[in-house]
């Protein structure tokens, strides 16, 4: 695996997590329901989409090839919030 692969895939983990965080943080914080359903729904989004692109990014580089489970599992998460 080349070392700019293992950077990206640290950077989309920390960014991922850090998102992740800021979400259950808002849903504890937020005033009313749909702040809290609102709020947190965008942060742990972005969080988990940056989690499963370092999934590619790693299986990818690891095989060769293009993990296509991984995408397929962004793409819904994506469409379905």
């Amino acid at each position: 695996m080349s070392q700019f692969a293992e950077y990206a895939i640290c950077l989309l983990l920390l960014t991922g997590g850090a998102f992740t965080l800021i979400g259950a943080i808002g849903l504890a914080r937020l005033p009313d329901f749909y702040t809290r359903l609102h709020g947190p729904t965008k942060a742990t989004t972005v969080g988990v989409g940056a989690i499963m692109l370092s999934s590619v990014i790693y299986f990818s580089s690891r095989d060769g090839s293009i993990g296509i489970s991984e995408i397929l599992v962004t793409v819904f998460l994506f469409m379905t919030a």
